[in-house]
């Protein structure tokens, strides 16, 4: 779907990616008060994951989401480090169906091997983004940071 012409795309992409946050959220079991999104100067999400991954089994794991680099799974540090990212999804995709994302999960927690590069999608256009992100925007009922 495309915006048209002129629409602020900024407000626009909000409740599509209220909704794509939610249907992730509800694809990887993670309730509403563990998700938070913010566009500003990039769009970005976090999910707040119950699972833990077995090698650092005291520490929380979190899915974080942005625009420029899509999901990545990570274990949380002390507040003011940085995340220790253990796997990024790449594919091509800044926005993969939900349930590849849980699949996506469930195999970094288990052992598979994903990416630790970073990827980084090129194609930055917020139009097209708030348009791919429309269907979703009906479940748009979380929290904004």
């Amino acid at each position: 779907m495309r915006l048209p012409a002129g629409q602020d795309s900024t407000a626009a992409l909000r409740p599509g990616l209220a909704g794509y946050l939610r249907a992730v959220a509800v694809a990887v079991g993670v309730p509403s008060d563990g998700t938070s999104y913010e566009i500003s100067d990039t769009a970005t999400a976090y999910l707040a994951l119950a699972r833990r991954w077995p090698r650092r089994p005291g520490h929380d794991l979190m899915l974080e989401w942005g625009e420029r680099t899509g999901w990545a799974l990570a274990v949380e540090t002390a507040p003011a480090e940085t995340a220790e990212v253990l796997a990024y999804l790449g594919g091509g995709d800044v926005v993969p169906p939900p349930e590849e994302v849980a699949r996506f999960v469930t195999a970094v927690i288990a052992g598979a091997e994903f990416t630790r590069d970073r990827p980084a999608f090129d194609h930055h256009d917020r139009h097209a983004l708030a348009g791919r992100l429309a269907h979703y925007a009906a479940r748009s009922r979380l929290r904004i940071l």
